[in-house]
C-alpha cells in the first residue's frame, strides 16, 4: 500500500476479518509483505533472548508460538534486516513481559497495587538514571537480578545501535507516556472502578502500540524531523492510528481477557448495557472512524509536508496491516488447535 492509495484506501477482501453473524468489516488493508522465513528467523532469535534474560522462563514455547517475530515482519515491510527487526521485537517484548509481570497476571507476581513503583523504576532503565556514586550498586543489583529490567537494557541498547538521538528521546517520551497509563490501568483494578467508554478511549490512545509503531523510520532507515513528527497535527494523526490499531487487540482478545481485563468492548458493554458480541460491533464501528479519519488527515498533511512525512504516514498504514494480520492468526488469542488462517473470534 503506497501512500497515494490513501485517498481511497483498498481493503484486501481476502484478509477481511468477518465477526460472528455480522457482515461488520474491519476498515485496514491487508499486510504488504509476508516473508514467513524472515520471521521465524526473527522469532527464533527472539525466543533466544528472552531465554537468555530470564522472561517467560517457564513458557517460552508458548512465547515461540505468539510469533512476536512474525509480527514485526509483517508489521515493518520496510526492512529486511534480521538484526534491526530482532531490535524492535526486543523492545516491544519486553514492553508486552512488563504489563504481563507487572500489572496483568498475578501467576508471575503482578499485583496493581505496586505496579506504578515497579514501573517508576522500571523507566529508570528506558531514560537512565544517573545516580550518587554509594547508590550505584544497588542500581546494578537490580539490573543483574530482574528479568524485565535486563530485558530492557539490552534491547533498549540495542535499538540505539540504530536510532539517531532524536529518534531515541522519542521512543523514551512514549514509552513514558505508556508506563503512566499502564498504572492508571493499575489504578481502576485496584479500586474496582470501571472507566466509562470516553475515559478508557482517552487512556487507550496513550497505552497504544505507538512505541513500536513510531520505529518505523528507525527500521527503515530515514527519519522524520521531530519538527513534523511532534507537529500538532501530525500528532493528532498518529494518536488516531495507534488507537485504531490497539483496538484490533481489544476486539481479538475479547473473548480471553473479558473476565479480568479492561477493553472498549467490555466499558461499552457496562455503560450500554448490551452483549458483548454488540460491543465488540461497536468497537469495530470506532476503529473504522478512526482509520477514515486518519487516512483524511493524512492526506492533507501529506501535501504539505517533506517526503519523509509521506513515508511514515506509509508505513504506519502499512503497519496497521501487518499488526490485523498477526492478531489474526497468533496463537496468543487463539486454540492451538485452530488453523493458521482462520479469523480468532472476537466473542
Amino acid at each position: 500500500m503506497f501512500f497515494p492509495d490513501l485517498a481511497r484506501p483498498r481493503v484486501d477482501p481476502t484478509a477481511l476479518i468477518t465477526l460472528p453473524d455480522d457482515d461488520s468489516e474491519l476498515f485496514c488493508p491487508g499486510p504488504v509483505r509476508d516473508d514467513p522465513a524472515l520471521g521465524e528467523l526473527v522469532n527464533e532469535q527472539l525466543v533466544a533472548w528472552a531465554g537468555e534474560m530470564g522472561i517467560y522462563p517457564d513458557r517460552l514455547d508458548h512465547l515461540r508460538r505468539c510469533g512476536f517475530g512474525r509480527m514485526i515482519m509483517l508489521a515493518h515491510p520496510g526492512c529486511d534486516d534480521p538484526d534491526r527487526l530482532l531490535a524492535a521485537t526486543k523492545v516491544m517484548v519486553a514492553e508486552w513481559a512488563s504489563d504481563d509481570y507487572y500489572l496483568d497476571e498475578s501467576e508471575v507476581g503482578a499485583d496493581p497495587a505496586t505496579t506504578a513503583a515497579k514501573f517508576g523504576l522500571l523507566y529508570g532503565v528506558v531514560d537512565p538514571v544517573a545516580l550518587p556514586a554509594r547508590y550505584t550498586s544497588a542500581e546494578q543489583r537490580y539490573l543483574q537480578e530482574e528479568p524485565i529490567a535486563r530485558a530492557f537494557r539490552d534491547s533498549m541498547e540495542h535499538l540505539a545501535q540504530y536510532t539517531t538521538t532524536a529518534q531515541m528521546a522519542r521512543f523514551q517520551h512514549q514509552m513514558a507516556i505508556l508506563f503512566t497509563t499502564l498504572d492508571q490501568n493499575a489504578s481502576w483494578r485496584h479500586s474496582g472502578a470501571r472507566p466509562k467508554a470516553w475515559e478508557y478511549l482517552s487512556h487507550r490512545q496513550h497505552n497504544s502500540y505507538l512505541p513500536p509503531m513510531i520505529l518505523c523510520d528507525v527500521l527503515s532507515g530515514y527519519e522524520l524531523s521531530p519538527q513534523e513528527f511532534y507537529f500538532p497535527p501530525v500528532r493528532r494523526a498518529v494518536l488516531m492510528i495507534g488507537l485504531a490499531a490497539v483496538l484490533i487487540n481489544d476486539i481479538h482478545s475479547a473473548a480471553k481477557e473479558h473476565d479480568d481485563d479492561i477493553s472498549l468492548p467490555e466499558a461499552i458493554s457496562e455503560e450500554e448495557n448490551c452483549s458483548l458480541e454488540q460491543a465488540v460491533r461497536e468497537t469495530v464501528a470506532v476503529h473504522n472512524e478512526l482509520m477514515k479519519a486518519f487516512v483524511a488527515e493524512a492526506t492533507v498533511l501529506s501535501a504539505a509536508g517533506s517526503p519523509a512525512l509521506r513515508r511514515f504516514f506509509t508505513d504506519l498504514w502499512a503497519w496497521c496491516g501487518g499488526s490485523r494480520e498477526w492478531h489474526a492468526t497468533t496463537l496468543r488469542y487463539r486454540s492451538e488447535q485452530s488453523s493458521d488462517r482462520e479469523p480468532a473470534p472476537a466473542v
